[in-house]
């Protein structure tokens, strides 16, 4: 069974940082685009960041410099660590499957989804 699973998800105060996770069963995260993105209540889905199946990396502007994307191919997971959060940064986050030829967030070009952990940035 094809599943995406994130992780990871909690209460942090502003400033502070967190580690998602996703965890994919019934295929290889190494032969996929994973992206991870978010979505706020009332807001659009955007993206945050992907690593392709050739493992370049792509960040959108807004976290350049406060994420970091990693693949560990051994537990077949995805990681995104956030730095430097912020109340903005509240939002639910998903971690998605695209082709391998992907190297952007853009979501309509992911076709399997996770079904998100919540991140809240309050004080």
């Amino acid at each position: 069974q094809v599943q995406l699973v994130e992780s990871g998800g909690g209460v942090v105060q502003p400033g502070g940082s967190l580690t998602l996770s996703c965890t994919a069963s019934g295929f290889a995260l190494d032969d996929y685009t994973i992206g991870w993105f978010r979505q706020a209540p009332g807001k659009k889905r955007e993206g945050v960041a992907c690593i392709s199946g050739g493992s370049k990396i792509f960040y959108d502007d807004f976290v350049k410099g406060r994420a970091t994307i990693a693949r560990d191919s051994a537990k077949n997971t995805v990681t995104l660590h956030l730095i430097g959060l912020q109340p903005a940064d509240t939002a639910v986050y998903y971690c998605a499957r695209a082709s391998s030829l992907v190297v952007v967030t853009e979501p309509t070009w992911f076709d399997f989804w996770g079904q998100g952990t919540q991140v809240t940035v309050s004080s």
